[in-house]
């Protein structure tokens, strides 16, 4: 939930509104996306404490979330969880209690028809070291994907988010790391969908360029999937410094001002995207901005396989911003916006 890339694209705005304009993103009212969702929070809180208390430092979405959010629709959910709990010694066995309450997440959310994102929130690091360094080689992570694709390989209501907002390392190495991933997914048997994000944040805007090296457009073109069932995961937010952390947006359009490059980017490629996180305030320009980067993407479906809102759970506080959590059985007003095309989807689906 942070863009900290440096600022790139800097003459799309102008692009863009060519671009929307065009035939060539299509006008079609009834395109849809196939996955609309949420983030459901809480496996990610408590970083502090190490494995942590289950109920006390961190939680898992409920059922009575999965229920609710279900019932607007919304096709797919997304559930952060940290590597050091997933498997408290790099290299060792997953841990047997930490899996069972994921299992009960996606048994239930499969009851619901609804697909379960497993994101693990790290930002390429594994207790404060990162990917690539010699306490944490590049093939730790495919060690721990291993394990989790042979849980996992015969239900595919599953689908494995890499990893969170890789950033502080160069774009190759996490693209070293990610095959090496997906290459012990696959050698699983495992035909899952496999959401690969790039560095600098999985920002959006910052796909093309950006002050961490060679850029995703660039490096991620060499992602290997044998099972061609992968999708690149990105994330952007509307506030002024595109972190997340606040409850302005810049304009109605800006949110199709960013996702415009990476979405021509992944039509000339033939690549598709997913929009892992994007959250806003309640203001008029914020759900107005919402609504139109939704159908921006319904427009898109060609190459938007969809996207999960930021975020749901029981923990977050009342008055955060972003907040999709009903809040005294009343849903939040950026619900109204996302429902018009969860329901168009949910329909898509059936």
């Amino acid at each position: 939930m942070f863009d900290g890339a440096a600022p790139m694209f800097r003459i799309v705005r102008l692009a863009a509104v060519l671009v929307i304009c065009s035939a060539q993103i299509g006008s079609a009212t009834d395109a849809t996306v196939k996955y609309t969702g949420v983030n459901i929070a809480g496996g990610d809180f408590g970083p502090q404490s190490l494995p942590g208390r289950y109920g006390t430092d961190y939680i898992y979405p409920d059922h009575a979330t999965i229920d609710y959010f279900a019932a607007k629709g919304m096709t797919i959910i997304r559930v952060p969880a940290l590597w050091e709990r997933l498997q408290h010694q790099l290299g060792g066995e997953l841990d047997s209690a930490e899996m069972k309450r994921l299992d009960d997440v996606v048994h239930h959310a499969a009851s619901k028809e609804m697909r379960v994102i497993l994101d693990v929130h790290n930002y390429a690091a594994y207790r404060g070291a990162m990917i690539g360094t010699p306490s944490v080689p590049e093939n730790a992570l495919g060690d721990l994907w291993g394990r989790i694709a042979e849980r996992y390989k015969d239900n595919e209501a599953v689908v494995f988010g890499l990893m969170n907002e890789p950033n502080n390392l160069p774009t190759e190495t996490w693209l070293q790391a990610a095959n090496i991933a997906i290459a012990e997914i696959r050698q699983t048997g495992a035909k899952n969908l496999v959401l690969v994000p790039g560095v600098g944040w999985s920002s959006a805007r910052s796909w093309g360029g950006g002050g961490y090296g060679t850029p995703n457009s660039e490096a991620m073109l060499k992602v290997e999937d044998p099972a061609n069932n992968v999708a690149y995961e990105v994330h952007q937010y509307f506030n002024a410094d595109w972190t997340g952390a606040s409850a302005d947006c810049q304009s109605v359009d800006v949110g199709i001002e960013t996702l415009t490059p990476v979405t021509q980017w992944a039509r000339e490629h033939g690549k598709r995207v997913f929009l892992g996180e994007v959250g806003v305030g309640s203001g008029g320009t914020c759900l107005e901005a919402l609504d139109r980067v939704m159908r921006f993407m319904s427009e898109n479906s060609d190459v938007w396989l969809g996207w999960a809102y930021w975020a749901g759970g029981a923990w977050w506080p009342k008055d955060y911003f972003t907040n999709l959590q009903p809040l005294e059985g009343k849903d939040r007003p950026q619900m109204a916006v996302l429902e018009k095309y969860t329901k168009k989807a949910n329909a898509a689906m059936r």
